[in-house]
């Protein structure tokens, strides 16, 4: 299995969102929705830091 890109994450979070911001789906599918954005954004905060921490080291390596 491939590691989503951030971007993919963001859109796929995005798109969640949608869904939760019209408010129009029974509960059962908003509840299923929350619980989605919940796991894309920590997934999206966790690609955040593994990005952070290879910029800081690019950043190290260069400052040598």
């Amino acid at each position: 299995m491939s590691e989503r890109g951030l971007d993919e994450l963001l859109a796929d979070l995005e798109r969640t969102m949608a869904r939760l911001a019209s408010g129009t789906a029974p509960l059962e599918e908003l509840v299923a929705a929350h619980q989605d954005a919940v796991k894309l954004l920590a997934e999206a905060q966790a690609r955040l830091a593994q990005l952070k921490a290879r910029a800081d080291e690019t950043a190290e390596l260069l400052s040598e």
